[in-house]
Order: structure tokens, then C-alpha cells, then sequence
């Protein structure tokens, strides 16, 4: 659908997907100034400045975001725009292979919009699913609750293992088994033992009080 793309912005998201485009042998520039032959200008930058950049963008070709949460509306005054966003955690240690079978977002508003938004998103080998641009913030809600969640409550719990002199990589196969288990729910709230529950949040009155709003709220927010 398109065979030039022009991509500002190399941070994680900007260099994987510049990576595949170039190995699915696509005419790949970068830079601040959109290259004169590319037929799509993607715009890794952070979400905000999107608006910012995509008003130097010369209208006519076509302009796109890869941001979660940021509307179209911040690609104006460009009509001929979509965005997809890779529902993947990116690190810059790793390439393209990252993005592998990973979900990936679209929003346009337009037909030919959703269909040029799916190609790019199957094209660098992501699994495509629309949400309607009004539902954007909410879906990149559940995002960051998934993943960059995980990761406070990965650190959390280092902080406690660390507090009784265990090792602090022994919770990740907890983790990672929990993840392969499909989230089969176990323990003392699973089991409706809150008297459990009542003793963790004493003892971190006594030794994290900064802890217990967390524990509590995940607490209820897991309750069956």
C-alpha cells in the first residue's frame, strides 16, 4: 500500500518499527523534515508534541501517530491520517523482532484510513484490532495497568523479599508462572482468607506503612 515511509522519531517505538520496515524492504528515511517521495510521514515523537510536528508536515500525504492515548485530532490539519499503536512493551537493547505477534491498536475515521492503518500494523507484524478514536485514553488505560503496572508491582515486591533477606529474583518465576496460567487467581483472596489479608496489611502498618493504600486497594480490586 505504501512502498516509501518517512519516520520521525527513533526512540523505541521509531527505531523497531523503522528496523522492520526496511527488512520488509520498504523506502525507509528519518528525520524532522519529511522526505519529499515518502507517501506516509509516521510520527514516533512523544505524544506532547504530535500536534506540533504533524502541523510542519506539508499537507497531502498521508500522516500517522503510533501514540496509545493521543487522539487524530492532534494530527490536524492533515485530513488523510490514522494511527497504530503496538500494545507491546519496546526496549532499545532489542529490534524489531519485538514487535512479533504482538496486539496492535488502529483508529481512523475513514475506510480507507482503517485499511491503510491494518496494512501497516500486519506489515510490521502486529495482529491489528480497531478502537474508536473517542476510546483511545481508556484502552491505553488498560495498557499501562497491564504493563507498566506490572512492573511497580514487580518492584514492590523486591522491596519486601529484600526487607526478609530473600533473593529478589525469586519472585519472577512466581510471575512468569502466573502469566502462563493464563491469571488463574490463587492465594489467600482466591481462598476468601482475609484474615490473611488483615495480618499483611498489620505487618506493613508496622514495617511499609507507605504500602498500605496499595495492598489494600489491589486487595479489593481482587476480591471475587
Amino acid at each position: 500500500m505504501f512502498e516509501a515511509v518517512h519516520v520521525i522519531g527513533t526512540g523505541r517505538a521509531g527505531s523497531a518499527i523503522r528496523a522492520r520496515l526496511a527488512e520488509r524492504g520498504l523506502r525507509v528515511t528519518d528525520g524532522r523534515d519529511p522526505h519529499p517521495e515518502a507517501e506516509l510521514v509516521l510520527l514516533c515523537v512523544p505524544d506532547q508534541v504530535i500536534g506540533e510536528v504533524a502541523s510542519a508536515v506539508p499537507i497531502g500525504r498521508w500522516v500517522a501517530h503510533v501514540s496509545g492515548a493521543t487522539r487524530l485530532g492532534a494530527l490536524d490539519p492533515h485530513e488523510r491520517r490514522f494511527s497504530v499503536h503496538p500494545l507491546q512493551t519496546l526496549t532499545p537493547e532489542r529490534g524489531p523482532e519485538q514487535l512479533d505477534g504482538a496486539w496492535g491498536a488502529i483508529s481512523g475515521e475513514t475506510d480507507g484510513a482503517i485499511a491503510r492503518a491494518r496494512w501497516l500494523a500486519e506489515t510490521i507484524g502486529l495482529r491489528p484490532f480497531e478502537v474508536a478514536d473517542g476510546d483511545r485514553t481508556l484502552y491505553h488505560a488498560a495498557a499501562v495497568i497491564g504493563g507498566n503496572f506490572l512492573v511497580t508491582l514487580h518492584d514492590v515486591a523486591v522491596r519486601l523479599l529484600t526487607e526478609v533477606g530473600a533473593p529478589e529474583e525469586a519472585i519472577v518465576p512466581l510471575m512468569r508462572r502466573t502469566i502462563e496460567n493464563r491469571f488463574d487467581l490463587t492465594g489467600p483472596i482466591a481462598r476468601g482468607d482475609w484474615s490473611t489479608v488483615e495480618a499483611h496489611l498489620d505487618v506493613l502498618a508496622e514495617r511499609a506503612p507507605d504500602l498500605v493504600p496499595l495492598y489494600r486497594a489491589l486487595a479489593e480490586a481482587t476480591r471475587p
